[in-house]
């Protein structure tokens, strides 16, 4: 390839992380909220990931004011936020993509990233969280279910739904990871 041109083609996922150092845990594909495009998960390779099951209709859901700030206070040191609306849970997420993105990006100024509804838990789990769930031995038992990657992508950590974005439990272990 000229290398003059090799500026003008677009960078995929995984021309910016490499398979091999994309750790097995995020090589997974799902589509952005917003848009439908596919999203790499690879893109976070050697970043602390914190991965959210969210649903709309839940008393948890002003934790997406929490975890935008908590996105805010450590984005800019390696932390990035995974939303993943669920449906599993008392059916507190029934909206299409639309719906969903309009409560997250107009009513709670989102920014950290947002990916279509899916299955958290049950025999249409994604594999993304089947594999937290095997990493960890806890599964959601509600929404709002956190668990946190290190940038190894290897260490893994669960936090049950009412362990708030900014408390101290979440905030001391995302500094933990982020000097690791």
């Amino acid at each position: 390839m000229i290398p003059a041109f090799a500026a003008l083609l677009p960078m995929t996922s995984s021309a910016q992380t490499p398979a091999a150092a994309c750790p097995s845990l995020l090589q997974h594909q799902f589509t952005r909220l917003q848009d439908d495009a596919p999203q790499n998960l690879c893109q976070y390779a050697g970043k602390v990931v914190l991965v959210v099951n969210t649903a709309s209709y839940c008393g948890y859901t002003r934790q997406y004011e929490g975890l935008e700030a908590l996105y805010a206070k450590y984005e800019k040191r390696g932390l990035v936020i995974l939303g993943f609306p669920a449906n599993n849970f008392g059916q507190q997420e029934p909206g299409n993509a639309k719906q969903i993105a309009d409560l997250c990006f107009n009513t709670y100024g989102v920014k950290f990233p947002m990916f279509n509804k899916t299955d958290v838990v049950g025999p249409q789990r994604n594999a993304f969280y089947t594999q937290l769930f095997n990493a960890t031995k806890a599964a959601p038992q509600w929404n709002f279910h956190k668990y946190l990657i290190g940038r190894d992508g290897k260490q893994v950590q669960s936090y049950a739904s009412a362990v708030e974005p900014m408390g101290r439990e979440l905030t001391a272990a995302i500094e933990a990871a982020l000097q690791r």
